[in-house]
């Protein structure tokens, strides 16, 4: 699929990818990544892809441009080769590009937006919808009420928002709606932009929407530490030049927030804030953000994050990112019933060696002190659900279930991207990972190669259009 992508001489794939994009878009639009946070990047405007293949842009249509409605996507899809060759083809813990030697359609992800003013004195109202197909999309469904309420165990009716849509019906594709949200702006003070729904986290430094991020895979401390989506009520307001802030609150999860649904556990609730500064030359800016709230609506016990992320321009073509996150949940039911902690640091250098190409350095620390967020194959357990009392996996076809156990996780990736049109994003990968976790008999925890090695080297490439 890749190289069909690339194949641009090809007319008659041309020809096939114009009909298939004007039968689903019938667009060609700015790849507008949205709005997840005041800190988390977004992707310039890419346009032109599907054009070039179908001469024609719904976007350009006088009802859409009058009323300020964008219609777009991307989609992106790679191949992950593992060194060591694992005999079930999962490449442990990691989670996204998490299957080896197996092309990935990772991410087929279609919009409608209507983005509002950032400022003026009118009000002004719009939203924003997202629909996923892909391997990507379990790990961004509303999977926020587990199979089993993690204080006491008991069984719980997970949400049905968007989980399992295809279920079933394969082992690793699935469709989910990540974003679906109003959102207005109200002219008071600097200008109070409010969204209420179901949308993209604001914490952290990497975000789930591929043209947002440096590289394929992802940090543990975005896999594990940190949510993936929120439903509720988020306000974001400009105080100056230098600060911002947000804030709101969360229901429908049964994990202190994240996660959450539209139909399930509506009686916890829970908060989200933060605030970040930004120098006045843009060069360096700090944020830091997390959450807090109750586990559940069977549960009091406090479950609460918080991130902090450092941005510095090294130079004009230099750039510097430090994270460390740390969050913890009390009184959960692992071995014994204790608080569990999970905390990490990771940085990430990119460097532009011109308009087109940046090449990049990633490093991690993370430790899951209690052996409760890092689960091997982490797929198998974000599909873990219970049916008929017995907790089952698509992923794993029925046949094993994820293992958890205490460990600190290592892992270093170096990186390219290389966009030879505006439109498309190339991104070769190598990766190293180790972990150094223990056994209950003091043997070692290997979650790598079908749980008999404690590291692996991946090497990756994935391509990402956007239209």
């Amino acid at each position: 699929m890749k190289y069909l992508l690339l194949n641009r001489k090809n007319r008659m794939i041309r020809a096939a990818i114009g009909s298939l994009l004007s039968v689903t878009m019938g667009a060609t639009s700015v790849s507008a990544l949205a709005d997840t946070t005041v800190e988390q990047s977004e992707e310039a405007p890419a346009k032109g892809a599907i054009k070039a293949l179908t001469k024609y842009d719904v976007n350009e249509t006088k009802f859409l441009k009058n009323n300020g409605i964008v219609i777009g996507g991307w989609a992106n899809g790679g191949v992950t080769y593992n060194a060591t060759n694992p005999t079930d083809r999962f490449n442990g813990p990691v989670t996204f590009a998490d299957r080896a030697s197996e092309f990935q359609l990772n991410q087929l992800n279609l919009f409608v937006q209507r983005a509002v003013a950032t400022e003026g004195d009118k009000f002004d109202f719009g939203g924003r919808f997202d629909f996923m197909f892909g391997t990507d999309s379990v790990f961004t469904q509303a999977y926020g009420v587990p199979a089993y309420d993690v204080n006491t165990l008991q069984p719980l009716n997970r949400s049905n928002w968007d989980l399992h849509m295809l279920r079933g019906q394969n082992r690793f594709y699935d469709i989910a709606l990540p974003q679906a949200y109003v959102e207005a702006y109200i002219p008071v003070g600097n200008g109070l932009n409010v969204k209420a729904g179901h949308f993209y986290t604001p914490i952290g430094y990497e975000t789930v929407p591929a043209p947002d991020n440096f590289f394929y895979s992802h940090a543990y401390t975005m896999q594990y530490g940190e949510p993936f989506t929120h439903t509720g009520i988020l306000g974001n307001y400009t105080v100056n030049g230098n600060v911002s802030v947000m804030g709101g609150i969360t229901t429908g999860s049964a994990t202190g927030g994240w996660d959450g649904g539209w139909n399930k556990q509506l009686g916890n609730w829970g908060g989200i804030a933060g605030a970040t500064w930004t120098s006045t030359d843009k060069n360096t800016s700090a944020n830091i953000s997390g959450t807090y709230g109750e586990t559940s609506e069977h549960s009091s016990q406090s479950w609460g994050l918080y991130s902090i992320v450092l941005k510095h321009n090294i130079t004009d073509k230099t750039h510097l990112v430090l994270q460390h996150d740390h969050g913890y949940a009390n009184n959960v039911a692992l071995s014994t019933v204790r608080d569990a902690q999970w905390y990490g640091i990771n940085t990430h250098l990119t460097y532009d060696v011109k308009d087109n190409l940046a090449v990049g350095l990633r490093g991690e620390w993370f430790r899951d002190q209690d052996g409760f967020r890092v689960c091997s194959p982490g797929r198998v357990a974000a599909t873990t659900n219970n049916e008929d009392g017995v907790a089952v996996s698509t992923a794993a076809s029925g046949n094993f279930l994820s293992t958890c156990q205490p460990a600190t996780y290592y892992a270093v990736t170096a990186g390219a991207n290389w966009k030879p049109v505006p439109w498309l994003n190339v991104r070769p990968n190598v990766r190293y990972d180790w972990n150094d976790g223990r056994n209950p008999d003091g043997s070692n925890y290997n979650v790598f190669d079908g749980a008999s090695r404690q590291s692996q080297f991946l090497f990756s490439t994935d391509a990402t259009v956007t239209f």
